[in-house]
C-alpha cells in the first residue's frame, strides 16, 4: 500500500509554501502520495485562539527577526532559491483558497496550486485582489472569471468551512500541518519526523 502523507494548506504562510518546496525530496525516497487539504488558516486561528507568529511574538523582543532568521536557514538548507516575503503581507487569502476548491472540483488543482505558490512567495502578488488573483489564473491558462464565480458559490465555500472546522477537530492550531495515518505533525521544522513516520508506516500496518 503507497504511504500518503495529508498536509493541511493555506497559501496565507510563507511556512506553508516553504514545507511544499522542502516535499519534493522526501516524497522521492519514500515512494509517498501528497494530498492536499485546502484550509482557511486564519479559520483556524480564530477557532484555537491562536495567532501568527509576527503577532504572536512581536512583543518578545528578537524572536521575530530570529524567526526570519529561521526561514533565511531553511531556504538556504533546502535550496530555495525563488522564496521572497511578500510585500502585501499578510494577504487575506480567503478568496484565493476558495479559487483552489473550485479549481480541484474542476480538475485544474496542480497548475492553480502553483499559480498560488508563485504568485504569493515568489512574484509578490497581492492576491486578495479580485483583480490581480483573476490575471494571475488567466496567466496560467485557465478561466479566471470562471473559477472567481465558483469561488463565491455555497458549495465550494461550504467545503472550504467543513475542511477548517474538521481540521479544528483533529487538533490542528496552525499550518502547515502534516498528518501520516493518525500522527499529527505541525511546522515545517517537522518534515524530518513526518519522513520517519512515513518509513514506519509500513510496520505499522
Amino acid at each position: 500500500m503507497t504511504p500518503m502523507i495529508e498536509f493541511l494548506f493555506d497559501f496565507a504562510s510563507p511556512n506553508v509554501y516553504l514545507a511544499h518546496r522542502a516535499l519534493p525530496p522526501i516524497l522521492e525516497r519514500t515512494g509517498a502520495r501528497l494530498y492536499i487539504t485546502p484550509c482557511l488558516l486564519g479559520g483556524i486561528f480564530k477557532a484555537t485562539n491562536n495567532q501568527s507568529p509576527v503577532v504572536a511574538f512581536a512583543p518578545v523582543k528578537g524572536k521575530v527577526e530570529y524567526e526570519m532568521l529561521e526561514i533565511r536557514r531553511f531556504v538556504t538548507r533546502n535550496r530555495i532559491e525563488k522564496f521572497r516575503m511578500n510585500p502585501h503581507f499578510p494577504v487575506n487569502t480567503l478568496l484565493l483558497m476558495r479559487a483552489f476548491v473550485a479549481a480541484r472540483e474542476a480538475g485544474a488543482g496542480p497548475a492553480f496550486l502553483e499559480m498560488g505558490l508563485r504568485g504569493m512567495w515568489e512574484d509578490g502578488l497581492k492576491l486578495d485582489d479580485p483583480e490581480v488573483l483573476e490575471r494571475a489564473i488567466g496567466a496560467v491558462g485557465l478561466n479566471g472569471a470562471w473559477l472567481l464565480q465558483a469561488a463565491r458559490s455555497d458549495p465550494v465555500k461550504q467545503k472550504l468551512a467543513d475542511n477548517t472546522a474538521k481540521a479544528v477537530e483533529r487538533g490542528v492550531f496552525g499550518l502547515p500541518t502534516f498528518f501520516v495515518g493518525k500522527e499529527m505533525f505541525w511546522g515545517k521544522e517537522r518534515l524530518g519526523q513526518v519522513e520517519e513516520a512515513v518509513q514506519a508506516e509500513p510496520a505499522r500496518a
